[in-house]
């Protein structure tokens, strides 16, 4: 019995000591003032949401603002505000080079920002529609200049008219289709074959030989009249 009784009283809690009483007074104390700055944060970040819903509402009403950019905000609001644009059908994006820097900008549903203007915000630029309706234009035009450049250089790499076409009135289809085979390009040197850039004789001199060689074959019956 006298141990029973022993054992009950060791497992009592003892009175706590002057020093267990200024720590647990210390910890309520410090538990007051984590709960009491979260209650501020809560009603902080309550008035800045209900300023945001009337700012909101009042640029969607404005039929004359088609954007509206805000003053660089931390993330918590920028967060905030971008679920206020959300809620209220409008496009918002966040630009800026740190987080000192960064700011909101909200656009409502038909005027939506295009690629060419999102980019001029990233690069902190501001954007100007005639200037850059300017650089399409050039852009476009350049593109235009090269291409037709390099359709130059296509036609003055190859000939323009069908050798067999030009001449086949003077010497015939079969004649001309003779003289255009020698013609047939070589890819290492361009569109005159080999043997022909070693060929001194003139045009006529080459025309006269395939209107003798067909006269002859005239003659000799290989070529059906």
């Amino acid at each position: 019995m006298a141990d029973l009784l022993g054992s009950i009283l060791n497992s009592m809690e003892k009175p706590p000591t002057v020093g267990d009483q200024e720590s647990r007074r210390k910890a309520r104390e410090q538990a007051a003032r984590l709960k009491k700055m979260q209650e501020e944060e809560k009603r902080r970040k309550a008035e800045f949401r209900k300023k945001m819903e009337k700012g909101v509402s009042d640029f969607i009403q404005d039929s004359a603002q088609q954007k509206r950019k805000y003053n660089p905000m931390g993330k918590i609001e920028r967060s905030i505000l971008h679920d206020v644009a959300e809620v209220a059908g409008l496009t918002s994006f966040s630009f800026g080079e740190d987080e000192e820097s960064r700011y909101v900008m909200l656009f409502k549903k038909e005027f939506a920002p295009s690629d060419e203007e999102l980019e001029a915000y990233r690069k902190g630029e501001e954007w100007n529609p005639q200037v850059a309706e300017q650089r399409r234009r050039l852009k476009e035009q350049a593109a235009l200049e090269e291409a037709a450049a390099s359709q130059s250089k296509k036609s003055e790499a190859c000939p323009s008219s069908n050798y067999r076409d030009k001449y086949s009135h003077l010497i015939g289809t079969s004649a001309a289709k003779d003289a255009a085979h020698t013609l047939e390009a070589n890819s290492a040197y361009g569109c005159v074959p080999v043997a022909n850039k070693r060929d001194t004789r003139s045009i006529e001199e080459a025309m006269n030989e395939i209107r003798a060689k067909k006269k002859q074959k005239r003659e000799d019956g290989s070529e059906p009249q």
